[in-house]
């Protein structure tokens, strides 16, 4: 890398970083996966292109969304020694809260979210205007969500919702009619996998933090051991549904595809949530999220290869 390209990157930094751009890369997995589960095939060489471009900007634009709407208490958490990553953890790849941590003003922080919010507007609509709508409520219930930090800790309901939206809108994008059934299913194993694999376990490793500043969360409302068990009957569903879902696509999955399919749910899923339901551990739930976070992606892959064979 020459040194313009190193400065160029140290500037963008706490802008990658207010978007936890690795995260989100990592998440464009989902819509691309639904997109293909839905239609069984490559959609058009320009809805591909459009797709990713909107992905990419829609998940910039949530992702820093969180971190405006939270600033305040990001702020306070930071300013009494917060926000310390311990472990490896995935959203900890980058800087944390850059905008509470004094490395990204707020009016930037604002101007990136919008540009990148433009970007993903404009593409949705031009995909299918219900995928406008779709980030539309995305934006507001990601806000909503964070509002709610001290309020309830079933604000996790909301957190599940907005993260089947991308799935939804990639599905729309491609099948402007698609069935009822696969939506729902799609939605019930997107929204399982993120209370079970995301939520819950990233509230986990906080959870000393949360407490010290009076949030609530599903583990300091309900202590770990029935949290752990909440996580484990998500993440059980989250298999039987994975599975149903690629009996509802129109690419037929032969009995190999289908065993590594639960192999994939069994390592990335139930292992370790298993493991953090024994051991009741801040780095096992940071494990799970970690392991949980590349569950799309690996899906995305086995239905590519699959494609490919096809």
């Amino acid at each position: 890398m020459n040194l313009s390209a190193t400065r160029l990157f140290e500037r963008l930094q706490p802008f990658l970083a207010l978007s936890r751009t690795p995260h989100a890369l990592i998440d464009m997995a989902a819509p691309a996966l639904a997109a293909l589960l839905c239609l069984g095939s490559f959609p058009p060489p320009t809805v591909v292109l459009v797709g990713l471009i909107t992905v990419f900007a829609g998940y910039t634009a949530v992702y820093a969304v969180n971190d405006l709407v939270d600033l305040r208490a990001d702020r306070r958490k930071a300013a009494n020694g917060g926000h310390q990553v311990a472990g490896h953890d995935l959203d900890g790849v980058m800087m944390r809260h850059p905008m509470a941590r004094g490395a990204l003003s707020f009016g930037a922080g604002a101007a990136w979210t919008a540009a990148w919010g433009v970007v993903a507007l404009f593409g949705a609509y031009w995909l299918n205007p219900v995928c406008l709508y779709i980030f539309a409520a995305g934006c507001l219930l990601e806000a909503l969500y964070c509002t709610l930090w001290r309020v309830t800790p079933w604000r996790t309901v909301i957190n599940g919702i907005v993260k089947t939206l991308g799935p939804l809108a990639a599905v729309y994008a491609v099948n402007p009619a698609p069935s009822p059934v696969f939506v729902a299913v799609l939605f019930a194993w997107i929204f399982v996998w993120e209370i079970g694999g995301q939520n819950i376990p990233n509230d986990w490793t906080d959870v000393e933090e949360d407490r010290r500043f009076g949030a609530r969360t599903i583990p300091l409302r309900l202590g770990p051991a029935r949290a752990g068990i909440l996580a484990l009957a998500c993440l059980t569903a989250a298999m039987f549904l994975n599975v149903a879902l690629l009996g509802l696509s129109p690419l037929r999955f032969g009995g190999v595809y289908l065993l590594i399919a639960v192999a994939v749910n069994l390592l990335l899923l139930l292992r370790p949530v298993m493991r953090l339901n024994r051991n009741r551990q801040r780095d096992d739930a940071m494990a799970l999220f970690n392991k949980a976070s590349y569950y799309p992606l690996a899906f995305f892959v086995l239905v590519l290869v699959r494609l490919l064979q096809s």
